[in-house]
């Protein structure tokens, strides 16, 4: 079975700060963000709630697609969520381990 990689977005709250990350782990690194050991950012400004995921076969595209969504500008990354997640749900409790 091929590995998964995602790129994630994670929010203090609807509409609140957020942040991207990438990862092959994505329920462990989200539960780092949420125990103060994912980054300093998010636990400065609180920011676990899971709000937005897309999954890569490879890294090299999880990467790439990192990388473009931290330049988009806030507008096109909150309609982003709104599309597939518009009740900002902690979709945390969506992961199978």
């Amino acid at each position: 079975m091929p590995r998964a990689y995602h790129v994630y977005i994670l929010a203090s709250q609807r509409n609140g700060t957020l942040y991207i990350g990438v990862t092959a782990n994505l329920a462990a690194r989200i539960f780092a963000h949420r125990n103060g050991k994912g980054s300093e950012f998010t636990k400065r400004y609180r920011v676990a709630r899971l709000v937005h995921i897309e999954p890569f076969t490879d890294v090299r595209d999880a990467i790439a697609r990192e990388k473009a969504l931290k330049k988009w500008n806030r507008g096109w990354k909150l309609r982003l969520i709104e599309e597939s997640n518009p009740d900002w749900d902690d979709l945390f409790d969506t992961l199978n381990g």
